[in-house]
């Protein structure tokens, strides 16, 4: 009986190629004929410089067929502009919510959009003191300033300056970008702008009075911002004050509001005691002591030694109608 395999197949190798028989057939002749060896060094090397002129060849075939290779996307110019104007508005949102925090009253309520809102608690202020435009309130009205940021302006449009804020206390940046903290108007801005002018007539007239007073001697520059009712009325009152205790020298005034209107008065001072006292460090801790014990309004936000000068400050927004009497 026939034997046969009833397993699969064997598979079947591939056939060599062509020129790979022709490289075997010259390989074994010449390894049979030894004189000829040399010969199969020399065909190697042939054979080596070939191979790699071939895959030059191919190389460069493709390059000529296929083109260039393709260009890795880039990023539009719209968007490598905006990333620089982003952080940009970030900056100048940082620089108004640090103002804000370091310089507006403690007890003031800010109106403010969602991202000023964010960047203020960020600082510090408590979200108690905030007021959020467009969610919770539908304008500003019963907070003390607004931070009119471009949404802001966009919401409200000509409204913002003449019915709710027309004063600007400081500002930030310039352009679409710019951010204005405004005062807020509660009775409307026509009573609010009589109520400011009625107040800067009414520092004037204070301001000539204090730079009458003996008991203070004044420099230049500070003698021009009382005469012209440059001078915040809680400063005022408290330099009055002061001079009662000891004769003081006003050296300046002034107060970092940036971007303020002119109408927005002075609210820092640089105090010395006038003449060389003896004892002149213990007698600045008196008036220091004093201030300190203020109640508000008359409390500054910030008073301190440095050396030989005494400084005092105001929060913002300053208040009308102190001096204008019962």
């Amino acid at each position: 009986m026939d034997n046969h395999d009833t397993g699969p197949p064997r598979p079947r190798r591939p056939e060599p190629s062509w020129p790979t028989v022709i490289a075997t057939t010259v390989r074994l002749w010449l390894e049979r004929h030894a004189p000829a060896r040399s010969w199969l060094v020399r065909a190697r090397r042939v054979l080596a410089i070939a191979a790699v002129a071939i895959l030059a060849a191919a190389i460069t075939d493709a390059v000529v067929h296929r083109g260039p290779p393709a260009a890795l996307p880039q990023r539009p110019a719209s968007d490598m502009r905006a990333a620089p104007a982003l952080l940009g508005a970030t900056a100048v949102r940082d620089q108004a919510a640090a103002w804000i925090a370091g310089q507006v009253a403690a007890d003031a309520i800010v109106a403010c959009d969602p991202a000023m809102c964010a960047a203020l608690e960020a600082k510090g202020v408590p979200a108690g003191r905030l007021l959020l435009l467009g969610t919770s309130a539908a304008d500003p009205l019963g907070s003390d300033v607004v931070v009119a940021t471009a949404a802001v302006r966009s919401q409200f449009g000509a409204r913002l300056a003449s019915v709710y804020a027309p004063l600007v206390i400081a500002s930030f940046g310039s352009g679409t970008g710019r951010i204005d903290v405004r005062a807020v108007a509660p009775d409307g801005a026509a009573a609010y702008e009589a109520a400011v002018a009625a107040d800067w007539r009414a520092r004037i007239t204070a301001g000539r009075q204090l730079a009458g007073n003996r008991r203070i001697s004044i420099s230049p520059g500070a003698r021009a911002a009382l005469e012209a009712g440059s001078v915040d009325p809680r400063l005022l009152v408290t330099l009055a004050a002061l001079a009662a205790e000891q004769p003081v020298r006003i050296v300046a005034f002034g107060d970092p509001s940036p971007g303020a209107s002119p109408a927005v008065p002075f609210r820092g001072a640089e105090i010395t005691l006038a003449g060389r006292p003896a004892g002149a460090g213990t007698r600045l801790r008196s008036l220091l002591s004093f201030l300190d014990a203020q109640r508000p309004p008359y409390l500054p936000s910030q008073a301190g030694i440095g050396g030989s000068v005494l400084s005092v400050e105001f929060a913002a927004p300053s208040p009308l109608g102190l001096l204008s009497g019962p």
